[in-house]
């Protein structure tokens, strides 16, 4: 398939500025898979979609204030930082903008000299490697000077940090939100949970995988950037006593979903494992682990477009994603939602 496959038309007025006054406020479009059926909602509904014996699996990953403004050592020029990747206490991934200020060897500060960096290495699609200098502890310096990383087409600034965080987000090192999770609260969850729906967390940091524009036109090239991820024993206990009794594994995001499915790929039962994954879903790919999926209305041309394109089918998906343009969804980060089952 190509890219121009996985191409709409959304009008500018669709995307979501801002989250809605209350979390579980959005709209629901509901697909049937089996029985063709597209039903609209409220994301409230989503309580009686789910039934007892299914299991909820929610990435806990907290965004971090990723964005950094700093200055060129010299020549004084201004520079954008945005950290993917953790690889040691004082060494990440990074993206910098304008990119061509960044060759090996060249020298950053950051909040008055309180935060330096030196770029050690060019990586892969641009990414560098950067090594930072600092005193006392690097995530409490990066929460005084570094800035929650917004999605390019939220132009308005956010009056709540929080609102793009999930209520269960645990574990720092994302740089964008799992936004399906940003409608649960926990009175939604408790619900669930009530009427004997489990719940499971894996943790998957959001970086540049998630979100790099596919730039080749025939998609099986491109190459997804690898995102550190974690599914733990209890996860994995919960997973395959869901299996073995018939119950349905329903992911919240595409973050999860990939995890599980990465998991997967060593064959059934799981177990517990970390690492780096890559994995590119898209339409042809058979799914292993995964019964049915809560997400948002994705970008066009976006690697998570084709992950719920395999999903649901390429046609399928083209005639939802019609619909919710006609009926005038909330779409991205801060939109409406979908439940696929």
């Amino acid at each position: 398939m190509e890219l121009k496959d996985f191409y709409y038309n959304l009008p500018p007025q669709l995307i979501a500025q801002h989250p809605l006054e209350k979390r579980e406020g959005s709209r629901l479009m509901m697909i049937d898979r089996e029985k063709e059926l597209l039903t609209h909602a409220h994301f409230t509904d989503i309580v009686d979609e789910l039934h007892a014996g299914d299991l909820l699996v929610m990435n806990d990953t907290r965004v971090i204030p990723a964005r950094l403004y700093g200055v060129k050592e010299g020549s004084g020029g201004k520079i954008e930082f945005l950290l993917l990747r953790k690889l040691s206490d004082n060494r990440w991934e990074v993206v910098l903008k304008p990119g061509r200020r960044a060759r090996e060897g060249a020298r950053f500060t950051f909040g008055d000299g309180a935060l330096k960096a030196e770029i050690l290495g060019i990586g892969e699609g641009g990414v560098r490697i950067a090594q930072f200098e600092f005193e006392g502890i690097f995530e409490q310096v990066l929460d005084r000077l570094g800035e929650i990383p917004l999605p390019h087409y939220i132009t308005e600034k956010l009056a709540d940090k929080d609102r793009y965080q999930t209520v269960y987000a645990k574990h720092d090192g994302s740089v964008a939100a799992p936004t399906a999770g940003l409608h649960f609260t926990d009175e939604t969850l408790d619900k669930l949970r009530a009427k004997g729906v489990d719940t499971a967390f894996v943790t998957l940091h959001v970086g540049l995988g998630t979100f790099r524009p596919v730039k080749v036109q025939k998609i099986t090239e491109h190459k997804m950037h690898a995102e550190y991820f974690v599914l733990p024993q209890e996860t994995v206990d919960k997973l395959n006593k869901t299996k073995k009794q018939g119950g349905r594994v329903v992911c919240v995001g595409t973050t999860s979903c990939r995890v599980l499915e990465t998991a997967a790929q060593k064959g059934l039962p799981f177990e517990a494992c970390s690492g780096a994954t890559d994995i590119f879903i898209y339409p042809g790919y058979t799914f292993k682990a995964v019964d049915a999926l809560i997400t948002n209305f994705h970008l066009p041309e976006s690697t998570l477009l084709m992950l719920v394109s395999a999903l649901m089918g390429h046609e399928r998906m083209q005639e939802v994603y019609a619909e919710a343009v006609k009926e005038k969804y909330r779409f991205f980060s801060f939109g409406d939602a979908m439940f696929i089952q």
